[in-house]
C-alpha cells in the first residue's frame, strides 16, 4: 500500500467524522464582500467584470465570487476569486489542474513560485496551459482566515482538521491567468504580492502561510 493510499485511508475516515461533529456549525462569513477587492492594484486597472452563465455558477458552487479583468498598457490578466463560506466532503474548491482541463486547456508545465508578502514569500502553483495554440500562466493558491497553501493534499488535510477542532472551513480559491511570454510570470508574481493582503482585508485577520520560506533566503 502506497503512501496516497493510506493518506486517502486517513482522509476519508476524517472526513465522516468531521461530517458527524461539525453538522451544527454556521458557515463563516467574510469581513469585507470579494467585491471589496479595488479596481485599481498597483500598475493594474480593472478593464471590465464578468459573470458567469448559470450553468457555470452552479459548478462552481461558490458562496460568492469575483471575475475580473485587469488591464496594464497592452496586457491583460483575469482574476478569479471563489469563496466559500463552508466547505463539506464533495463540495470543496475546484482545482484549476482540473477544471482547466475540463474547459479544453491541456497542461504543458507545471511548479511553483514564491511570492514577496512583507518579509514573507509566500509558495503558490504555477500552471502553464495551452490552447488553439494560445498558452497562458496561471498563478493560484488557497487563502482562508488563517491560513495561504499551495498543495491541495495539504488543504484537504487541514479542512477534515479545522472540522474535527471547530475551526473554520472557509476558504477562497485566488487565479490569475495571463498570456504566456517571457515576462508574465514576474508580472504575476509581482501582482500577487499586492493581491495577497487585499483577500486578507476581506478576511478580516492575519494569516500564517503554509510552504513559506523568509524573504531574507
Amino acid at each position: 500500500m502506497t503512501w496516497r493510499h493510506v493518506f486517502a485511508i486517513l482522509l476519508l475516515t476524517g472526513t465522516i467524522v468531521a461530517s458527524k461533529l461539525g453538522g451544527d456549525r454556521r458557515p463563516e462569513q467574510l469581513v469585507q464582500p470579494i467585491s471589496s477587492i479595488p479596481d485599481r492594484i498597483g500598475e493594474w486597472q480593472r478593464a471590465y467584470e464578468t459573470r458567469f452563465s448559470e450553468h457555470v455558477e452552479s459548478r462552481l458552487a461558490a458562496t460568492e465570487y469575483l471575475s475580473r479583468v485587469y488591464r496594464k498598457g497592452n496586457m491583460e490578466v483575469a482574476l478569479l476569486v471563489s469563496y466559500y463560506a463552508e466547505q463539506k466532503a464533495g463540495e470543496t474548491m475546484h482545482s484549476p489542474q482540473a477544471c482547466l482541463p475540463g474547459a479544453g486547456w491541456e497542461p504543458w508545465e507545471f511548479g511553483v513560485v514564491y511570492v514577496p508578502v512583507g518579509n514573507e514569500r509566500i509558495k503558490v502553483n504555477r500552471y502553464g496551459v495551452q490552447k488553439d495554440g494560445h498558452r497562458q500562466q496561471v498563478l493560484y493558491w488557497y487563502q482562508s482566515k488563517d491560513r495561504i497553501i499551495s498543495s491541495e493534499y495539504t488543504g484537504k488535510a487541514l479542512l477534515v482538521w479545522d472540522s474535527i477542532t471547530g475551526g473554520s472551513t472557509g476558504g477562497a480559491l485566488v487565479r490569475l491567468s495571463m498570456a504566456d511570454s517571457p515576462n508574465t510570470v514576474d508580472d504575476e508574481i509581482r501582482l500577487a504580492s499586492q493581491l495577497i493582503p487585499e483577500v486578507r482585508r476581506c478576511f478580516g485577520s492575519t494569516f500564517r502561510a503554509m510552504e513559506r520560506v523568509d524573504a531574507r533566503h
